[in-house]
């Protein structure tokens, strides 16, 4: 089992959001370099990078915007949060997973050329599957990973501002026959709300589309990560860790060594 800490970016800040939602947000510092080496420091073996600017199509600092246009030339401003990615590259050794408004082939090659080991696509796998085609034969199915965030069955889009009429299930299978091998599963009703992670959920989506499967959303205790662990076999290779590390209820070297039993 892989433990991955998340580090959410918004204007710049380290910050969690209850259920994804824009109008509750909790800062947690104002250094994102420093938190990525404080979680490399305890034991981390990767961090999970999210751009909520890029996710929620807010254009913060810099003068290109993702998703309008090839990546840009030297001298060209980047968005904070992704001036951001750069400078966890720097911080850290460890591989990093990166995702939040990747929406064109140019928005991934950009953040993998930042320092991303590889690139979470979500919206654009519901509204654009072809390109994810094109992204695994440009960049490889390693670097490619499919984020299904869901609500209560159905995958959510756009930050998780939209909820579309296709099934979790539905999208992985399809997602699957395109070529990705790896899946992170998002639970939004339990994502930030410390309530437990939705195991049962998570495992069935790895057995029904025969994929690697990363949990998110609701982890609270190391009992959480036993129960993933317990699972490990179906398929379920990770889990994403946010609110549980900030608010002190489930300490990362407990949790690492609850995985490896």
């Amino acid at each position: 089992m892989i433990l991955f800490p998340a580090i959410d970016l918004r204007q710049g800040r380290c910050v969690r959001l209850r259920q994804g939602d824009p109008n509750s947000e909790t800062v947690y510092g104002d250094d994102p370099a420093a938190m990525a080496r404080h979680w490399q420091e305890l034991g981390a073996q990767w961090l999970h990078v999210v751009n909520l600017d890029g996710a929620f199509g807010e254009a913060v600092g810099g003068t290109w915007t993702p998703g309008g246009g090839p990546p840009p030339e030297q001298g060209a401003l980047l968005p904070t949060n992704l001036q951001r990615l750069a400078q966890i590259r720097q911080a850290v050794s460890i591989p990093i997973q990166f995702g939040g408004g990747l929406r064109t082939l140019d928005d991934a090659a950009l953040a993998l050329s930042l320092g991303a080991t590889r690139v979470v696509l979500g919206t654009v796998a519901v509204q654009q599957p072809e390109l994810v085609r094109e992204a695994i034969a440009r960049f490889g199915a390693e670097r490619i990973v499919v984020g299904i965030d869901a609500r209560d069955g159905y995958v959510a889009t756009h930050g998780w501002q939209e909820t579309s009429t296709m099934e979790a299930v539905t999208l992985a299978i399809a997602m699957k026959d395109a070529g990705v091998q790896r899946l992170v599963y998002t639970d939004i009703s339990r994502d930030g709300m410390l309530q437990g992670v939705n195991v049962a959920a998570t495992a069935e989506l790895a057995r029904q589309s025969s994929m690697y499967v990363i949990a998110s959303g609701g982890v609270h205790t190391v009992a959480d990560i036993r129960a993933l662990r317990a699972v490990a076999e179906d398929g379920v290779e990770g889990v994403i860790i946010g609110q549980a590390l900030y608010q002190g209820t489930l300490d990362l070297p407990q949790a690492l060594q609850a995985a490896k039993l």
